[in-house]
C-alpha cells in the first residue's frame, strides 16, 4: 500500500445511524417517556449516532431555515453528518422540472454549504429496471445534482452488472448496497463502492409485508417491522469494513424503523464494527434486552460530545 492510500484509509470514517426520527411509535421506546423542555429528536439521536438519514425530504422539500435549525440541533456532535433522500418527484414521478429543483435545492445547499451533508440518496423503486430509457433518465438526474455527493439506490437485479458499476464510477456516484427481502429479481446484498461515498441501507426482511400497499398508495409501516439478529448483522459488518477500505466516507443506515428496531440494529452494528460497548437510550434497553450485553445506560448523554 502506498503512502497516499494509507493516509486515505486512516481518514476513512464509518457512520452508522437510523433513517428518520419522526415516528410516533418511538415514544417511550427510543425517546424518553417524559420529554424535557426543549427536547428535539435530532439532538437526542446525535448523542448516540454520528449520522441520520433525512426521510422527510423524500416526501416534500424542506426550507433552508429548517435546515439551519437542524444543523444547530446536532452542533454538539462535531463528527455528525446528515444524509438526505432525494424528493420522490425526481425518483418516482420522475419530474425533473426547474420548479421542482428550485423547491428542493435550498435546504440541500444549506446543509452542503455547512459541511453537514454526507450524501444525497436517489432511491428508486423495485419497478425501476435497467433499460436504455431508465439509464438515460438516471444520467440526467445525476447530472442535475452533480454538485452534491450522490448515491444511487436501485432494487431490481437487472442493475447488477459490471458495466453499471463502471458507469456509476465514471460519474463518481456511489452505489447503495441494500438488504431487502429477496423476492423474484430483487437485488441481493453486496459490498460495492463506485464513488467517494460508500453506502449501505438495511430495510429488514419482512417478506410477508414487503410489497403490500395501503389504500393511499404508500408502503405499509409493517414492511419495516423486522429486527435483525446479530448473526444476520455479522456479514453486513464484514461488508461495511470492506466498503470502508475503498471509500473515504461510509454510511450505514438502518431503515427498519418500526418500534425503534432500526435504532437497536444500528447500535449493534456499531458494536460489531468497534468491538466496544455502546451508549443506548435507557428506554430502548428496557424494551430490547438483547442490547444489555453490549450497551450501557447512558443516563445524561450530554457529556458524550463536547458542546
Amino acid at each position: 500500500m502506498n503512502e497516499e492510500n494509507a493516509k486515505s484509509q486512516s481518514r476513512a470514517i464509518i457512520r452508522v445511524g437510523p433513517a428518520g426520527w419522526a415516528y410516533k411509535d418511538w415514544a417511550g421506546i427510543v425517546y424518553p417517556r417524559r420529554r424535557p423542555k426543549g427536547f428535539h429528536e435530532a439532538s437526542y439521536l446525535a448523542d448516540y449516532f454520528n449520522t441520520i438519514e433525512l426521510n422527510v425530504t423524500f416526501y416534500r422539500p424542506i426550507s433552508a431555515a429548517t435546515a439551519v435549525e437542524w444543523i444547530a440541533r446536532v452542533a454538539h456532535n462535531p463528527d455528525f453528518l446528515f444524509t438526505a433522500k432525494l424528493w420522490r418527484e425526481f425518483t418516482h414521478t420522475r419530474d425533473l422540472s426547474a420548479a421542482n429543483e428550485d423547491a428542493f435545492r435550498p435546504a440541500m445547499d444549506t446543509l452542503h454549504g455547512a459541511r453537514r451533508l454526507g450524501a444525497l440518496l436517489a432511491q428508486f423503486p423495485w419497478s425501476f429496471k435497467n433499460s436504455a430509457e431508465s439509464l438515460a433518465y438516471l444520467d440526467k438526474l445525476l447530472a442535475r445534482f452533480k454538485d452534491f455527493p450522490m448515491v444511487a439506490e436501485v432494487r431490481h437485479s437487472s442493475w447488477d452488472k459490471p458495466e453499471v458499476y463502471e458507469w456509476l464510477a465514471e460519474r463518481k456516484v456511489g452505489f447503495c448496497n441494500i438488504d431487502q427481502p429477496i423476492i423474484g429479481r430483487s437485488l441481493k446484498p453486496s459490498d460495492k463502492t463506485t464513488g467517494g461515498v460508500g453506502y449501505v441501507r438495511l430495510h429488514g426482511r419482512n417478506y410477508e409485508e414487503w410489497f403490500k400497499e395501503r389504500d393511499d398508495g404508500e408502503g405499509s409501516e409493517q414492511r419495516y417491522n423486522y429486527l435483525y439478529q446479530e448473526k444476520e448483522l455479522e456479514p453486513w459488518a464484514e461488508r461495511v469494513q470492506k466498503i470502508s477500505k475503498t471509500a473515504p466516507s461510509t454510511f450505514v443506515i438502518a431503515n427498519n424503523h418500526y418500534l425503534g428496531k432500526g435504532v437497536v440494529n444500528a447500535l449493534q452494528l456499531i458494536h460489531l464494527l468497534t468491538k466496544k460497548p455502546v451508549a443506548a437510550p435507557p428506554t430502548l434497553i428496557e424494551h430490547y434486552p438483547e442490547l444489555e450485553p453490549i450497551a450501557y445506560d447512558s443516563g445524561n448523554t450530554a457529556s458524550l460530545f463536547p458542546r
